[in-house]
């Protein structure tokens, strides 16, 4: 898994005056055209800066939301004010991803410049990885130097990410991708044991896989969220109106089984916080979570889960996190998600790796103000999935491997 770098790189070749291609992940929120939320731009600025920095010719590539194809209307002008604040230059921006125009637009570009191209979605190439398009876009930099730099993308086959990489002499990883490898690998691969995994969120289903990688490498697993009760019920509890998949229930008794049989110990809520409906407004009480009333369902771990789950992980050196243990966007039931965010930032502290996997999980660590205080915080929800169930990501794979 070890991928060339731009330093590296930069060791080897001249970069000044070269075409450099950066694919990146400015898919930002938007109220209108204002950037409500600006991390994946400030993400990016390292590896751009450096690139800038070399006399690199800059083009930068990303899709923005999910836009009709064909229609061509600009969608990433929102961008280009924050990224031309954070990186002290003026960014041009295209109009359009490929063609003469954006062509003629990058010959003309001095050393250090950074081009910014439109919405690469536009093109039903992108996502279907055409060969074509794959062309037009290798053929912007004269098929010479390509970067990935968005890890939340490395997981799909498209042109940008993965098809047009195999057409460049050289392709590495920038730096936000290397960060990426370097802490979800390295917490896979080689961690400072004992490892945890917490896996929470509203379905089995979705987690199988991880779930059952976790089960070779993890020395430990804290199970929370929606999916705590098929688990329950696959004990042979009554878990009342709770979200339950009664198609995994089989599969939930055989996990626990073959946990218990790897030595690897599988943590469960023992007290369940219940409620008559699904709303911030509903009665609540907490139970043991072997006692789930029927008319009620469980939407957040208990207190007497959360001092179990502290006293487990605080004796953890690696932590990964994916999934909210209750339902955190209603202030009512996101207690246990908080909490389990605030014992990660003690951990942290204490001299642990804490890695939160994408997704609902950075909500909920934002949500907490902890995101600072975490080890690593992964801009790929689905991409750290795969890479934590041992996947092999299309757009890291393209890569060269490190010298």
């Amino acid at each position: 898994m070890a991928k060339n770098n731009i330093e590296n790189l930069a060791s080897q070749i001249d970069l000044a005056g070269r075409k450099v291609f950066v694919r990146v992940d400015l898919n930002v929120p938007l109220k209108g055209t204002e950037v409500t939320d600006d991390t994946r731009i400030r993400g990016v600025i390292p590896t751009v800066s450096f690139l800038m920095n070399k006399g690199a010719k800059v083009v930068l590539c990303s899709h923005l939301g999910r836009p009709k194809k064909g229609k061509k209307e600009p969608t990433m002008d929102p961008v280009v004010p924050k990224l031309s604040e954070y990186l002290g230059i003026q960014v041009i921006k295209a109009n359009d991803t490929v063609g003469d125009e954006v062509k003629a637009l990058v010959n003309g570009m001095s050393n250090g410049q950074v081009l910014l191209l439109e919405n690469c979605r536009f093109y039903e190439g992108e996502e279907g990885n055409d060969p074509e398009f794959c062309r037009q876009l290798a053929d912007l930099i004269d098929n010479d130097v390509y970067v990935n730099d968005a890890f939340g993308t490395a997981h799909r086959a498209h042109a940008s990410t993965a098809g047009m990489a195999g057409l460049c002499n050289f392709k590495v990883a920038g730096y936000l991708m290397e960060k990426e490898l370097r802490f979800l690998k390295g917490a896979v691969d080689n961690p400072n044991r004992p490892l945890a995994a917490i896996v929470g969120g509203a379905k089995v289903s979705t987690k199988i896989t991880v779930i059952e990688s976790m089960l070779e490498k993890c020395n430990k697993i804290v199970l929370g969220g929606g999916m705590t009760y098929t688990f329950l019920k696959a004990q042979g509890y009554g878990v009342g109106t709770s979200l339950c998949e009664d198609d995994f229930v089989e599969l939930a008794q055989s996990l626990m089984k073959k946990a218990e049989e790897k030595g690897v110990e599988l943590i469960l809520p023992t007290d369940v916080v219940v409620a008559d409906k699904f709303a911030e407004d509903a009665d609540t009480q907490t139970v043991p979570a072997t006692a789930i009333p029927d008319g009620w369902m469980g939407l957040d771990c208990g207190p007497e889960s959360i001092q179990t789950l502290r006293a487990a992980l605080g004796e953890c050196n690696t932590i990964i996190w994916n999934g909210p243990l209750g339902v955190f966007e209603m202030d009512k039931f996101a207690t246990g998600t908080l909490a389990i965010a605030q014992c990660l930032a003690e951990r942290t502290q204490a001299g642990a790796t804490t890695i939160i996997g994408g997704g609902d999980s950075v909500a909920a660590v934002e949500k907490a103000g902890l995101a600072d205080a975490m080890s690593h915080i992964s801009t790929g929800g689905g991409a750290s999935l795969e890479l934590l169930e041992g996947k092999v990501l299309p757009g890291v794979a393209v890569l060269d491997d490190a010298p």
